[in-house]
């Protein structure tokens, strides 16, 4: 089976590859592609049948996973998907858990229903087309009063008995039971209001998935990446900047902070320590530079925050791991609960945090992570109190 697909992004991006709804093409993925090809390579792909895919049928959804992987020579990537597509991206991470890093299902679900209506729905294109669809298609991809037109109008792009073996693989698609399995970090995003795939399917996903997190659009039905793009954009650059870290563009100076302009680095710096520690504590830091620490404060910026900080060997997440062992081995308590905060913006859980603190009681010392434990359940409080 043969897929066509499209590449869009930097050359030497990180590979994000993306799967369409049934009954669109790649072009869906519109809404999303400035943001993410300028930061990610992004592979998008068609269904057999849709848009430049040759027909096909007698398949399943694992067969599609296959299908996707043979598109893909990166050693490794992160998949995203709507509804079908991001079923085919969960099977994926099935298939091959070794090399997914990152996973996206957008109003997607581990089981869409009961195959009786699929087969149904099979057979009526087969019999009327599948533009014989578009009336309900609309009530289900948008909320009333919402022109989404263009996208009705990739029905004319589909064939018919290609559709029809899509539905027939999507009443045979049922991986409640593997959901323990997904190993790779997850983001399922979720339309407020979409009858196809309701909130009670994506708590499935979220619920089931370890680790999972979980965002509800609202004023968004089935296809909410297209209804509401602004939420669900952010959403995804959030989730897949922690999890597949970006491409950064080398530029004249190379990567980092290595060579760079002092203005130049120290600004990139700056992102980049928002970015970990948040706004808050940034604005905090800045408002108590004296003459006597502003040099100080400019070589922590440049030297930490962009130099180490931003070097493309480790993601931010092992960042993190190594930065809050580092201080609990030295005792540095004082920057521990900052970086507790970091962590989890990072995309630590709170249990990888627990995990990292009784690795340091064998390694750093009982003491010190009876301190550090101390820390960070305040930390955790006050979080928790802060809302």
């Amino acid at each position: 089976m043969k897929l066509h697909h499209r590449v869009d992004g930097p050359a030497g991006g990180p590979l994000l590859v993306l799967g369409p709804s049934l009954g669109t093409t790649l072009d869906v993925w519109n809404p999303q592609l400035p943001a993410l090809a300028g930061r990610w390579r992004v592979l998008r792909y068609d269904l057999p049948g849709h848009g430049g895919s040759p027909a096909a049928g007698g398949f399943t959804l694992d067969d599609l996973a296959g299908a996707v992987l043979d598109l893909v020579d990166e050693r490794q990537f992160a998949i995203g998907g709507i509804s079908v597509g991001g079923a085919i991206g969960a099977m994926v991470a099935l298939k091959a858990p070794e090399r997914v890093r990152s996973l996206v299902m957008c109003c997607s679900s581990a089981r869409f229903g009961e195959p009786g209506p699929w087969l149904e729905r099979a057979a009526q294109v087969r019999e009327r087309g599948v533009r014989s669809l578009a009336p309900a298609l609309a009530g289900r991809w948008f909320t009333e009063g919402y022109d989404g037109s263009w996208v009705l109008d990739l029905l004319d792009r589909v064939d018919d008995d290609s559709y029809a073996a899509c539905c027939e693989a999507l009443a045979r698609y049922d991986v409640r039971a593997r959901l323990p399995e997904i190993a790779a970090p997850t983001l399922v995003v979720a339309g407020a209001e979409d009858p196809a795939t309701p909130l009670e399917h994506a708590l499935t996903l979220a619920t089931g998935i370890p680790g999972a997190l979980l965002a509800a659009v609202p004023g968004a039905s089935h296809l909410a990446t297209v209804q509401r793009p602004e939420p669900t954009t952010a959403a995804m650059l959030r989730h897949l900047s922690t999890t597949w870290p970006p491409y950064e563009p080398a530029g004249e100076y190379g990567h980092a902070g290595a060579g760079k302009p002092p203005g130049e680095s120290r600004a990139d710096g700056m992102r980049t320590r928002r970015e970990v520690l948040g706004g808050a504590h940034v604005d905090r830091a800045n408002a108590g530079i004296t003459d006597f620490t502003r040099d100080f404060q400019d070589f922590i910026t440049r030297y930490a925050w962009d130099e180490i900080w931003n070097r493309p060997g480790l993601d931010r997440r092992a960042r993190s791991l190594i930065t809050l062992t580092a201080l609990v081995a030295r005792g540095h308590m004082e920057e521990l609960g900052m970086h507790v905060r970091a962590a989890l913006r990072n995309g630590l859980s709170r249990e990888e945090i627990k995990e990292v603190l009784l690795q340091t009681a064998v390694y750093c010392g009982v003491p010190a992570a009876n301190s550090a434990f101390a820390v960070a359940q305040r930390t955790l409080a006050d979080i928790d109190a802060e809302g």
